[in-house]
């Protein structure tokens, strides 16, 4: 079983190499729990969809040149590991945390803020239940948030923030959103052009 002090010594480990920011993971996915993690898998999809890897081994990066990692981290069961990932962060190359959390006490994504900064956080509220405390900041402590299970957005926040250094990003970006419009505007000549029961017969599989 992996001892938290293990994860700790590792994420302080790298903290300390200096390596090339373009190694290290652009962004940083963490939850408060594995059980937030069918909410959170949105947050994979909207990076995957822009072109970024997962990085699994901090000194040994994928090809591409932008990256994000994730780690499970508990503001109440692991507060030392919560701690030792937001103080890191900066260090270890981290531009931007996506952080999820569900509950009545999601604190993981407010505390992450607080520690981490000026390191900009996304919150995600992994429940309804779990918006008040996510963007329960006072003022001069800043967090961003989405809506409950937005985790997807979450993710195309973070790269707009990754997308002002980067022209690379910005213009996948870009493309994602002409392709969303693109395929708005073809649902919509085919419900004019088609009518009701054309409509529903060429989309009849979703498509």
């Amino acid at each position: 079983m992996t001892d938290e002090s293990e994860l700790i010594d590792r994420l302080r480990d790298e903290a300390a190499q200096d390596i090339d920011p373009e190694a290290t993971p652009d962004v940083g996915i963490i939850m408060g729990s594995d059980s937030d993690l069918p909410v959170m898998e949105g947050a994979y999809e909207a990076f995957f969809e822009l072109g970024f890897a997962e990085q699994t081994d901090f000194s040994n990066p994928p090809d591409e040149r932008f990256t994000f990692e994730s780690y499970v981290v508990s503001a109440h069961r692991t507060p030392d590991l919560m701690y030792a990932y937001a103080d890191t962060a900066e260090a270890r190359g981290i531009d931007v945390i996506v952080a999820g959390a569900g509950g009545k006490s999601a604190d993981l994504p407010n505390m992450t803020a607080s520690i981490a900064f000026p390191v900009p956080v996304v919150g995600v509220p992994v429940q309804e239940k779990s918006v008040d405390s996510v963007i329960g900041m006072p003022t001069g402590a800043p967090i961003t948030a989405v809506d409950a299970g937005k985790s997807f957005n979450a993710a195309l926040s973070a790269a707009q923030t990754l997308a002002r250094e980067h022209s690379e990003v910005r213009e996948r970006l870009v493309a994602f959103h002409e392709d969303q419009k693109a395929g708005v505007a073809d649902v919509s000549r085919d419900l004019h052009d088609l009518g009701l029961a054309g409509f529903r017969e060429r989309h009849a599989d979703g498509e």
